[in-house]
Parts: C-alpha cells; sequence; structure tokens
C-alpha cells in the first residue's frame, strides 16, 4: 500500500455473500454476509454484518451477528451487537445493545491465546452483558 489515504464504500443499496479484505479503511451501509478484514471498518446505522470483524479500529452503529476483534472499538448507541467482542481500547455509547463476552486483549498476544483470568479453572476475567 502506498502512503496515500485510500477508503473503499460499500452503499447502502449493496448486499454482498462473501468474505472482504481490505488494506484500505471501509465503510460499509449496506448487508455484509460474511468475514470483514481492514485497517479501519466504519458501519452505518442501517447497515448489518453477518460475520467476524478483524480491524485495527472499528466505529460500529449497526447490527453486527459474530465476534470483534479490534484494538480499538468504538460502539455508538444505535449498534445492536450478537457476538464475542475482544479489544485492547473500548468505548460503549449509552444505549448500545451487546449480547456476547468481553474480552480485554493483552497487546502482543497472540490472537488464539487464552488471557490470564480467564482459563477453564478460572471464574475471574473481564465478563459483562448489556442489554438496553
Amino acid at each position: 500500500m502506498t502512503g496515500s489515504a485510500t477508503f473503499s464504500v460499500i452503499g447502502g443499496d449493496v448486499s454482498i455473500k462473501g468474505d472482504i479484505s481490505a488494506s484500505a479503511d471501509l465503510h460499509v451501509d449496506g448487508r455484509v454476509e460474511g468475514d470483514i478484514a481492514c485497517a479501519s471498518l466504519v458501519q452505518g446505522e442501517s447497515s448489518v454484518i453477518e460475520g467476524s470483524i478483524e480491524a485495527e479500529t472499528a466505529r460500529l452503529a449497526g447490527r453486527v451477528t459474530g465476534s470483534i476483534h479490534a484494538r480499538e472499538l468504538v460502539v455508538l448507541r444505535t449498534a445492536r451487537i450478537e457476538g464475542d467482542v475482544h479489544y485492547d481500547a473500548l468505548t460503549i455509547e449509552q444505549g448500545a445493545q451487546v449480547d456476547g463476552r468481553f474480552s480485554h486483549r493483552i497487546p502482543g498476544q497472540a490472537k488464539g491465546a487464552t488471557p490470564a483470568g480467564e482459563g477453564p479453572d478460572d471464574e475471574g476475567g473481564p465478563k459483562l452483558h448489556l442489554a438496553g
């Protein structure tokens, strides 16, 4: 990727079935049935994503059904999420609905590794269920 800032937009009238991989930033207003991997994701309020999300930064405002892995995650008040959320930094606006488990990632930790306090014999660890 060159030094120029680029982004791609999936408009509100677009529906995609299949995985999306982008080295650029991605703005989704439409419907995606598949996994998304990108540098930065912005999801519009009317957007629906059915699949996992892997992004450095994500700003979610629509409906997501699937796991989310993001270094910096912002969940806006209009978001409706069903799935586990893995993050380094997290902001959730009042009114957002999340049904799943929250896991704070340790920077530099492998994606599949279990964070301290979340092993099968340990009842500690970050767990949170929010419903508006």
